[in-house]
């Protein structure tokens, strides 16, 4: 009895050991803290799993769930947009539920999908200002709060967890600053991100985030995003229509033989995220050498991550 309980220890202490090593720690479902909000417990059980990731002395949030057997298809980053968080793809809040849908449906197809949760009041804009809830997708002196995480999940995270014999394709997805975000880290680390889908989203490296709450009233995702070139809030008709692009900030350098490819998805009259600002997003990454399969567009004037899109972006993704 006694040896047998040793060994037991024993293997507690490595597993443990191990997670450590990671910068990780798993909860499943079956064992759901109270220090968990109501939403990411109804994910926890609907059998998605709980990690946490230590990256730049914070404690960052995922939460991810697998297909049965391998990830024939690879793994999907998603990105929620700002103000939100990572359990609105799988807690089923109202009018998420498309969000929810694609999360689900991505898994039955043989995908595994990793949440990421954003920071809050931990990005600031230029001037130092908090920005609330949100992705911290723009250049800026000082260093980023969210390459490293993503960095870690897909470097790291993903390799640890994929089961042998699965795809090793990694996917980037990610709604409105969350898209920003996507698009960010795919050219960053693309070397590592097979493809990569924004949604109502546009070019990270010519725009920037005015984090003041009296500008735009929000209490969660503060401040306005504005276009480097045009002056403009990117909510403006027109916002990022420009001849050039000087004021562009700096891209990354190839880190590999080719570079991920893209498609975008947008509602054509959104009222955030101006049309305009998705199609300079397209020719800079054109003009990077990222190779364009084209724009879905929904012809409504809301901003948001509709049904429509769920299978257009599973199946681009398939295809890669």
């Amino acid at each position: 009895m006694f040896m047998c309980n040793s060994l037991i220890f024993r293997q507690i202490i490595l597993f443990w050991v191990a997670a450590i090593l990671l910068g990780l720690a798993s909860t499943s479902h079956a064992a759901v803290s109270d220090a968990y909000s109501k939403e990411v417990k109804s994910c926890l059980q609907a059998g998605w799993k709980h990690l946490s990731v230590k990256v730049g002395g914070l404690q960052r949030a995922v939460l991810w769930k697998r297909p049965r057997g391998k990830w024939k298809q690879g793994a999907i980053v998603v990105l929620h947009g700002g103000g939100g968080s990572h359990h609105q793809f799988c807690s089923g809040e109202k009018n998420l539920e498309a969000q929810v849908d694609f999360a689900e449906d991505a898994i039955k197809e043989g995908f595994a999908v990793f949440l990421l949760d954003s920071t809050n009041d931990r990005v600031t804009d230029r001037k130092g200002r908090q920005c609330g809830k949100r992705f911290d997708f723009s250049v800026l002196e000082r260093k980023n709060i969210d390459l490293p995480f993503i960095g870690k999940v897909v470097k790291n995270i993903i390799p640890q967890l994929r089961p042998g014999r699965s795809s090793k394709a990694i996917f980037l997805t990610g709604f409105s600053t969350g898209g920003f975000m996507a698009m960010r880290a795919a050219t960053h680390f693309n070397n590592k991100v097979t493809a990569f889908a924004p949604v109502a989203a546009g070019d990270p490296y010519g725009t920037r985030t005015l984090c003041n709450v009296n500008l735009s009233g929000r209490k969660v995702a503060k401040g306005v995003l504005i276009d480097l070139e045009t002056n403009k809030s990117l909510t403006t008709k027109a916002a990022c229509r420009s001849k050039a692009f000087p004021n562009e900030k700096s891209w990354p350098k190839s880190r590999g033989s080719s570079k991920p490819a893209f498609k975008q998805f947008h509602n054509k009259n959104d009222t955030i995220i101006d049309f305009s600002c998705m199609e300079k997003a397209k020719i800079l990454l054109e003009q990077h050498g990222y190779k364009n399969h084209g724009k879905y567009m929904i012809d409504t004037s809301k901003h948001s991550w509709e049904y429509e899109y769920n299978d257009e972006i599973i199946e681009f993704f398939k295809n890669k």
